[in-house]
């Protein structure tokens, strides 16, 4: 896991809670208009995966409970995790690549809008992502994976020997020399796992990907509007497919790379598909990223240039994020897959408070209020929403008072404490259960297992009907707020 050089750790900054009549008068808590729907407050719970769907993607009563606890806190919107819009395994990931997904779907809509008395606004996250393995044993990566060369054999001295005497003669290497033996990208995969790219245009369904996704994302987000959604989220941050191909990095010759244009091309096509299926009623939004944070990645002078295309091609809102990609992953361990947010691009994305002199605090908000500075240079009115380390009334209100952004979200914040927007409407401030930004959440994400906060998970197991992990010793939702 990477860490800022001379990192220290910050204290909660201090703060005052308001009045409810304070809280009244706020922006954060005042109405924002996106797209055709009105949201009651600007506050917003941006989309995490708790790993509780079924290994095949569907809804489970953990998936219903989790959703449940947040709307019982009132936001103005909530995000459901990012959706697979393939119909593929994909391990306890939600999906939404074929109609049978759509009743549980329905179902973990009716049970936020009932739970929130209709206060919430719920939209869910779709999203596309390319092959990934394990990083293998050498003799799994040899025997299986590798596929032998000429520039194998002759890097063992044995120009007309077989695939396997070949193969037996690289395992006979010792690793560093291995190494030499295989190209960067073989190199990579023995030593991260393979891992596929946007740019690997070789393979033909990397070729054909934009034939095939503006199809897939406006199939998900029929069914999402179809399950009771308010709206559908495209997710084109981080790791994954989309945020690929807006990429310095991609260099795929086809008109889809290379330039800025062409980078941008399959992303603003995923709208226009989506808008032609869906009608212009239904909210379309995107969360993107405001900087790769990975050398010759995407910087904040792409992503201002993106955000004004994507607002014409038809979206809602914007909401910025940052980094969290493979290039600068941390090596994971044999039979584990690389995590995007272990280098230094993961840190930025979900800073600790364990930082360097800037603090782990709303550090994300100058890529939104740029974002958003030359959306409305162009004429755009979309709303932005800003996340990332914000965890106070004060620090909210703060970035909506100063025009930086337009709504703010707050997921790490939201974990700790589901109903700190509600307890601060209220005028219960004081008792807000605070993030303390140890990223003990992320840490869970990381191993897959169910993600809870460390707040709370070991509190009043023995109370009646508490889900609890399959160890029974940690409770899968936050207690009940006891007024």
């Amino acid at each position: 896991m990477w860490t800022p050089p001379n990192r220290t750790k910050h204290p909660l900054p201090d703060t005052r809670w308001p009045t409810a009549e304070q809280a009244a008068q706020s922006r954060l808590f005042s109405p924002v208009r996106i797209g055709s729907v009105e949201a009651e407050q600007r506050t917003w719970v941006p989309a995490m995966v708790p790993w509780r769907a079924t290994d095949d993607g569907f809804v489970t009563d953990d998936v219903v409970d989790w959703y449940r606890r947040f709307a019982e806190g009132q936001p103005g919107v909530l995000v459901v995790e990012a959706t697979g819009i393939r119909d593929i395994p994909s391990g306890p990931l939600l999906r939404i690549g074929h109609d049978r997904f759509v009743p549980g779907l329905r179902r973990l809509a009716d049970a936020v809008r009932e739970a929130s008395g209709g206060h919430t606004r719920l939209f869910i996250q779709v999203i596309d992502f390319l092959t990934i393995r394990r990083r293998p044993p050498i003799h799994k990566f040899l025997g299986r994976y590798l596929a032998i060369t000429d520039a194998h054999r002759a890097a063992v001295g044995l120009g007309n020997a077989t695939d396997e005497d070949v193969r037996n003669a690289l395992a006979a290497l010792p690793v560093d020399r291995l190494r030499e033996a295989l190209s960067p990208r073989e190199a990579e995969s023995l030593d991260y796992g393979y891992r596929e790219r946007v740019w690997d245009t070789h393979l033909p369904h990397i070729r054909e990907l934009p034939q095939v996704l503006p199809d897939l994302f406006a199939d998900a987000a029929e069914r999402a509007y179809a399950a009771g959604f308010d709206g559908v989220e495209l997710h084109y941050a981080h790791a994954y497919t989309m945020a690929s191909f807006l990429s310095r990095l991609n260099a795929r010759d086809d008109g889809y790379g290379s330039t800025r244009e062409g980078r941008v091309r399959l992303p603003v096509e995923v709208v226009e598909r989506a808008r032609d299926r869906v009608g212009s009623e239904p909210v379309l939004g995107a969360r993107f990223l405001g900087d790769e944070v990975i050398e010759g990645g995407s910087d904040l002078d792409d992503a201002t240039w993106f955000g004004v295309q994507l607002a014409r091609a038809g979206l809602d809102y914007l909401s910025v994020s940052k980094g969290g990609k493979f290039e600068d992953a941390a090596q994971p361990k044999v039979g584990w897959s690389v995590y995007p947010y272990t280098g230094q691009s993961g840190y930025e994305c979900m800073p600790t408070v364990y930082s360097d002199e800037r603090g782990p605090f709303h550090r994300n908000v100058p890529l939104a209020e740029a974002v958003r500075r030359t959306l409305r240079d162009a004429g755009s009115d979309i709303p932005v929403v800003t996340s990332g380390g914000i965890g106070t009334f004060e620090e909210a209100e703060a970035v909506l008072a100063e025009d930086r952004a337009d709504i703010v979200g707050a997921a790490r914040a939201t974990l700790a404490d589901p109903d700190w927007f509600l307890k601060t409407r209220l005028g219960h401030g004081d008792q807000v259960r605070r993030c303390q930004f140890t990223n003990y959440c992320e840490a869970l994400d990381q191993k897959h297992k169910k993600v809870t906060c460390q707040l709370w998970d070991r509190l009043e197991l023995d109370a009646p009907d508490v889900p609890l992990d399959p160890t029974g010793r940690r409770r899968l939702v936050a207690p009940p707020w006891r007024r």
